[in-house]
């Protein structure tokens, strides 16, 4: 899906000079003490932990925080968490996927069905727009780690399902199960990678002009803003000079 992996891009970039890091750190913290809450606090020995500290580390959460995540969940903490998934339509018909982690879910709900209503677009019910996606594993690595046929070799082996290679870089997806021992894999062969992570990849796209992708962009940052919501996704497709004069 190339509309994704060019979201993935624009976020990236945005993440990096983002002066707001904190508001981050705070959400892949969150991650990380109920990763630990709902398994053992040791990585080795918690997939999904595992994979909540690797992808901190690829944000350049630091250490202490990290263990500051993993201890909070140890002193009782984070209990109350409830992990909830919204679905709605944004600017064009776009389909939205909002997966949110909050101790008050009449306040998340009401932040994000406001948040659709004031960006042109509406909150569904569960469901609605879920049939677009498929819940798969995302191993990301720089470009320069290799060309597209020694990716696409390292992929196979790993046990992958499907490569996407651009010059900003190589996109590996594969089972949702099978993330942690594809992902182990690729990194013996390719190295560290730059993200892995559980995603909703679209099934189905909707092509996008300039103005739908500026009100699609006000969208998504508004819902990120909130503090409930950890991880936005949209099934958006728009042409490479859309996405350069955004």
């Amino acid at each position: 899906m190339a509309g994704h992996s060019k979201w993935a891009n624009i976020q990236h970039r945005k993440g990096r000079q983002d002066a707001a890091r904190s508001k981050l750190f705070s959400k892949l913290s969150k991650e990380i003490t109920v990763a630990a809450k709902m398994g053992d606090p040791d990585p080795d020995k918690n997939p999904r932990l595992r994979l909540a500290v690797k992808e901190a580390k690829s944000q350049s959460v630091p250490k202490d925080v990290i263990e500051r995540a993993i201890k909070k969940s140890q002193a009782g903490d984070g209990d109350d968490y409830e992990e909830i998934r919204y679905e709605g339509y944004g600017p064009n018909g776009v389909a939205v996927i909002v997966e949110a982690m909050t101790d008050n879910r009449n306040r998340t709900a009401s932040n994000v069905r406001s948040t659709f209503s004031k960006n042109g677009g509406n909150l569904g019910e569960t469901g609605s727009v879920g049939f677009m996606f498929e819940r798969k594993g995302e191993v990301t690595y720089p470009a320069e780690v290799g060309d597209a046929d020694t990716v696409l070799m390292a992929a196979i082996e790993a046990g992958a399902e499907d490569v996407e290679s651009t010059e900003d870089g190589h996109y590996i997806y594969c089972a949702d199960t099978d993330l942690n021992d594809v992902a182990g894999a690729l990194e013996t062969e390719l190295g560290e990678s730059e993200s892995t992570k559980l995603i909703w990849k679209p099934t189905t796209t909707t092509e996008m002009d300039l103005d739908g992708m500026q009100k699609l962009m006000k969208l998504i940052e508004a819902l990120e803003d909130d503090d409930d919501v950890q991880r936005v996704t949209a099934n958006f497709e728009a042409s490479d000079e859309v996405m350069e004069a955004l």
